[in-house]
């Protein structure tokens, strides 16, 4: 990986092979900030891909992480042995493992980082890998198809959105910040804090999402004090039958979510205008989170067969809603109410 400039061809391919959308965000980034942000989306994939290697010992993995960890924040460090995590475990993808076996480079790209830049992913890295490490913690010892374990309540899923979410949403503020607009009149402390909230939305939007395949991996994400009120065990969530009961719960985590997108839509608006690059990057996701907000109001919530994905179609017309509006103000400050719910759905 080049030491300046943006992110190189060799890393593109593999950014969209270990990324869902974030590479068509990445894409459109200014240059001067693709390559530090590129690399710290592929060191928190490569930090994830150990964390979620279930079929491998807990301990492995926290041990990993912990070295893992250890290396990204100090470049004397030495890397872990990371041949458990290059070869066949079922849960790593084709993409992933690519990325394991790439991974010393992408450490070596960092050690040639900027200064700034640098210190803003090592700080990054170290709370989401401290995230990772808690998670493994609190749900390393659960099984498919055994119990459910679930979060304590609200402050500990709020704690969790920010560690492997939210820091994010702090991380690329600072970054844009310092290398795109230093010199902007920006309300700093609320533009962070929107960053912040921007990055926790999605975050809960995952959590929703995939609700059913971390039940069956034996994790609740949804706060166990909130479900016992509603009479619930996590392990009762695996029923699909149960999702009247937990409809009101499910609901209100929606709206959290929701409500962190528009925090998210406002700090999209406070980009300058003459930001065009920055602003389709941030606006892209939100839209596209808004249309799976939508699809979690409809009944299925704990199907676990039910796959709950937006459209490439749908993609494409968020990508040229986006696209004709920018150059017209209120146009484009509109799009976030217009695509907040769509006709037809509760």
């Amino acid at each position: 990986m080049a030491s300046d400039g943006g992110s190189p061809r060799p890393w593109a391919a593999l950014l969209k092979e270990v990324s869902r959308s974030f590479h068509l965000t990445l894409r459109v980034l200014p240059r001067s900030v693709r390559r530090p942000i590129g690399l710290a989306y592929l060191l928190a994939r490569a930090t994830d891909t150990v964390a979620d290697a279930a079929s491998l010992p807990v301990d492995l993995r926290r041990r990993t992480l912990e070295s893992l960890r250890a290396r990204i924040l100090d470049e004397t460090a030495l890397l872990p042995r990371l041949e458990p995590f290059q070869g066949e475990a079922p849960e790593i993808t084709a993409g992933e493992r690519r990325l394991m076996n790439r991974l010393t480079e992408a450490l070596e790209a960092l050690d040639r980082t900027q200064a700034f830049e640098k210190a803003c992913i090592r700080s990054v890295l170290e709370t989401i890998t401290g995230g990772q490490i808690l998670d493994l913690d609190r749900f390393g010892g659960t099984r498919p198809g055994q119990g459910v374990v679930a979060l304590p309540d609200a402050a500990a899923l709020d704690d969790y959105t920010y560690r492997v979410a939210g820091c994010v949403g702090a991380f690329w503020t600072r970054v844009c910040r310092a290398r795109l607009f230093p010199t902007a009149r920006i309300d700093e402390d609320d533009w962070l804090a929107d960053g912040i909230r921007f990055g926790k939305g999605l975050q809960l939007i995952n959590i929703l999402r995939d609700l059913p395949r971390d039940l069956e991996a034996g994790r609740c994400y949804l706060p166990q004090d909130e479900l016992a009120r509603a009479g619930l065990e996590p392990a009762d969530l695996r029923d699909p039958s149960v999702e009247p009961r937990l409809r009101p719960i499910h609901d209100a985590w929606r709206r959290r979510a929701e409500s962190h997108l528009e925090a998210g839509w406002d700090y999209v608006r406070r980009i300058p205008a003459g930001q065009l690059r920055v602003r389709l990057a941030c606006a892209w996701p939100i839209l596209i989170g808004l249309r799976t907000l939508d699809r979690l109001r409809e009944p299925g919530i704990l199907d676990p067969a039910r796959r709950i994905k937006v459209s490439r179609s749908e993609v494409r017309g968020i990508l040229w809603a986006t696209l004709w509006r920018l150059p017209f103000p209120g146009l484009w400050d509109g799009l976030f109410e217009a695509h907040r719910r769509r006709p037809g759905v509760r």
